[in-house]
């Protein structure tokens, strides 16, 4: 697997105190992200230019793109369509009121337009997070639950396997997946090591899944059989996920974060929260939109 030489580069020093949830919007060619603490949705081209921001009223786990346009928004307890050209938000969606220690984490869009994400404890020591699929007729089921902080839902290319990860348990679990969102025969599929946690997920055209590690100032590159085929070290400790863009789908974009850094590491490591990318010989897996009608 050959990357990039000069490694990952800083695009845009943002300074995100938790950056989260890159994905690339091929038909706008511009990557947008959030920053779930700063409450803000970001957008930028390819090389970090063309930047533009916007407020959320909460904190956003994450933004993806919708059929017909706009993006789905997760926040806590409740999915928002937002307009990035007008500004709007529409609800579309109220869930888990009973449990308002909660919001929601990382999100996913599968190839059937389906969307899945993840609640999880704010005070991130509860297990009170749950996986959820909302179908693209707007059916919302719980797929599983008991977790502290629910993490990197993606699929593989055949979409016959699903990976979901338990991050301050450290694992990435597998599952086998049915076109309909069935999950079945929970396995463990990575158990990473040190340093750092497991965070975002992607898996690229080869069935090989990149997982983020926050606190590990890396990230690693599973085989489909669970072994590390390669490892991308980053100039700073807090990566939380990638995403596969570009024309080509051979750009990787990274989001970081300096949550949880003292001032001495954020001194230390001035790019933390920045938005990067570094180049890939095998592509990733096209972005898809949610499909919901809600």
């Amino acid at each position: 697997m050959s990357i990039s030489a000069q490694g990952p580069q800083c695009i845009w020093e943002l300074g995100a105190k938790l950056g989260e949830g890159p994905f690339w919007h091929a038909a706008e060619a511009a990557l947008y992200l959030v920053d779930i603490k700063g409450r803000r949705l970001h957008r930028c081209a390819e090389d970090g230019s063309a930047r533009q921001s916007w407020d959320m009223p909460a904190e956003i786990g994450f933004a993806l793109p919708m059929e017909g346009g706009g993006l789905v928004c997760g926040l806590p307890g409740k999915l928002l369509r937002f307009s990035p050209e007008t500004g709007a938000f529409t609800p579309l969606l109220e869930l888990e009121a009973d449990i308002p220690g909660n919001r929601l984490n990382d999100g996913y869009v599968d190839s059937q337009g389906a969307l899945w994400f993840g609640s999880m404890d704010n005070g991130e020591s509860a297990p009170t997070g749950a996986l959820y699929r909302l179908s693209p007729d707007g059916a919302l089921q719980q797929k599983d639950s008991g977790i502290v902080i629910t993490n990197g839902p993606c699929h593989s290319p055949d979409g016959r396997t699903f990976y979901h990860t338990d991050t301050l348990g450290k694992v990435v679990y597998a599952y086998d997946a049915g076109p309909d969102g069935t999950l079945s025969n929970k396995r463990e599929f990575v158990r990473t090591t040190e340093p750092g946690h497991p965070d975002g997920s992607a898996v690229d055209s080869e069935g090989c899944v990149w997982v983020a590690m926050f606190g590990g100032a890396r990230v690693d590159r599973y085989s489909p059989e669970g072994k590390v085929v390669a490892t991308v070290a980053f100039p700073c400790p807090n990566i939380t996920k990638v995403a596969f863009g570009g024309a080509d789908l051979r750009t990787v974009f990274a989001s970081t974060a300096w949550k949880g850094m003292t001032d001495e590491a954020r001194a230390a490591h001035p790019q933390a929260g920045g938005v990067f990318s570094f180049r890939v010989e095998t592509p990733g897996q096209q972005q898809h939109k949610y499909k919901g009608s809600l």
